[in-house]
């Protein structure tokens, strides 16, 4: 351990800043949270780690006052305090920053900060912009954050939204900041200022509460590690001196693959197993001669940098955006895909990266969604949906892909990250799609659930499904690939086996531009 966190260690061992003790919450059918405990000190950064519907978020909520505790206690500075909503667990200087970030776009960073809390002129009727400005500089100056307070929402990165959305908590005189997965749309120099602006409120004495799937940033961020499992608390270990493995086996109760891909693995690739083959497909500037081929039985990792057109290839080949020009074939015949609907007639499934937008109905219900792209296959009389089967189709799938949800009832919004995508899948398994694009299939999802993904998608190759996967985590595309596609700037620069394929040759050719190229 460093001098720096030995001083921290011993700064923050005089008491807990919260502590939560036997703490369980119920909702109909399910029990989120079953005696769990938690504690966080003054300046120190607490990672809160568990698989997709492990109880964090619940908790979490609990002590933002969202949510209501059935039993148990929470004691903030040693004495106990009740939490019944929001406001009450901001006047005790809790804050939380959500993953989905709430602000308003058409205001100005210092509106959205202070909104309902303006500061008034003489008469109190007029909004003082001035002060209002004042106070929000004051915030972004002790965050060592360069940025105009007057500046519309709208207009700032997701980065810097995320930094407006922490300011808000500031506002309040926060000692306990809460953090949603902050890092998950964020590249690596916006990640290495967050982690400044963590560290840098860390040094004033603010307790954060950390909640990340990625393992990478344990090491750099966090000092303990509080594991949940099941809705039930498993352990606190220190951050420092915990091996990942560790972490991981606590988190899902068993130790998992995580090996690359052995060029053993790799599929038969014969031309008689084609099963996809595009080429010259270009659009714009978004992609230029873009050519391929996907054999039966193959994992195709489809790998590059933000913005190399990974997602405008796959929505090209899925006739969800117009190409100017390029062929596709399928089984050796070419075929016209002008919408997601010829797609999916010549048996193509694509599962977006943004599943609840594009890939779910998530007000509805599991057996609805299951059912979504084959609905056709349902009708009886020409015009009944026959229920009984559906309900039966989705039973099946539920079982098969293990998908944990109380009943084929449950909307879709109440499942985990996890459950969802499994949902999708189900949705194109029953379309009996052969050819499928998985689009960032495990974002947002935790290493358990990201295993059971890997065994799903391993056993559809194996069944003699064609798979692209598109990921930007390079251990996942070196897990899970049977060959490698690179692409940047809208070009695929180079194919790698799984056998020669490193994150060194990866990242050489996805920044290997075009004008680089050709000199």
């Amino acid at each position: 351990m460093t001098e720096e966190a030995v001083n921290r260690e011993g700064d923050r061992s005089r008491h807990p800043l919260v502590s939560i003790r036997n703490l369980s919450k119920s909702f109909p059918g399910v029990r989120a949270l079953d005696n769990c405990q938690f504690e966080l000190r003054s300046g120190e950064v607490h990672a809160l780690m568990g698989e997709n519907g492990a109880g964090k978020s619940t908790l979490m909520k609990v002590l933002a006052g969202v949510y209501q505790k059935d039993e148990g206690e929470i004691l903030v500075d040693g004495k106990p305090v009740d939490i019944p909503d929001p406001r009450s667990a901001q006047a005790l200087g809790i804050g939380i920053v959500h993953q989905e970030l709430n602000l308003m776009n058409h205001l100005s960073a210092a509106q959205n900060i202070f909104i309902g809390r303006e500061p008034r002129g003489r008469l109190g009727v007029f909004i003082d912009e001035r002060e209002l400005n004042r106070k929000a500089t004051e915030i972004f100056e002790r965050m060592r954050l360069k940025l105009d307070p007057r500046t519309l929402v709208g207009d700032l990165t997701v980065a810097k939204q995320q930094m407006v959305e922490i300011a808000k908590a500031l506002s309040f005189h926060s000692r306990v900041l809460i953090m949603d997965e902050p890092t998950a749309a964020l590249n690596d120099a916006e990640i290495e200022d967050l982690f400044r602006i963590i560290r840098q409120l860390r040094s004033e004495g603010v307790g954060i509460i950390y909640i990340s799937h990625k393992m990478d940033e344990l090491k750099l961020i966090s000092d303990r590690v509080t594991v949940m499992r099941d809705g039930q608390y498993v352990a606190t270990v220190p951050a420092e001196s915990t091996p990942v493995e560790t972490i991981i086996s606590m988190m899902v109760g068993r130790q998992l693959d995580t090996a690359p891909r052995h060029p053993s693995h790799v599929a038969e690739k014969s031309d008689d197993a084609i099963l996809l083959e595009v080429k010259g497909i270009t659009r714009g500037s978004t992609l230029r001669d873009a050519s391929f081929r996907l054999h039966r039985g193959e994992i195709l990792g489809l790998a590059g940098l933000m913005g190399a057109g990974r997602t405008e290839l796959a929505r090209a080949v899925f006739g969800a955006d117009p190409r100017d020009s390029g062929d596709i074939y399928v089984r050796g015949r070419k075929v016209s895909i002008g919408s997601p609907k010829d797609a999916v007639r010549h048996g193509i499934g694509y599962l977006s990266e943004d599943r609840k937008q594009f890939g779910l109905a998530t007000g509805m219900d599991v057996k609805a969604n299951v059912a979504l792209s084959s609905m056709n296959e349902f009708v009886s009389l020409g015009m009944f949906l026959d229920q009984r089967a559906i309900q039966q189709a989705a039973e099946r799938y539920v079982s098969q892909l293990r998908i944990k949800t109380p009943s084929i009832h449950q909307q879709v919004r109440l499942l985990s990250g996890g459950n969802q995508q499994k949902i999708v899948i189900a949705k194109w398994l029953l379309r009996d799609c052969d050819i499928l694009f998985f689009d960032e299939p495990t974002r947002g999802i935790d290493v358990g659930a990201k295993s059971e993904i890997y065994k799903l998608i391993d056993a559809l190759a194996a069944e003699g499904k064609a798979i692209v996967m598109i990921s930007s985590e390079l251990p996942e595309i070196l897990r899970m690939s049977h060959r490698v596609l690179v692409m940047c700037e809208g070009r695929i620069t180079g194919e790698l086996a799984a056998g020669e394929a490193t994150q060194e040759k990866i990242m050489q050719l996805a920044t290997q531009r075009e004008s680089l190229v050709t000199e």
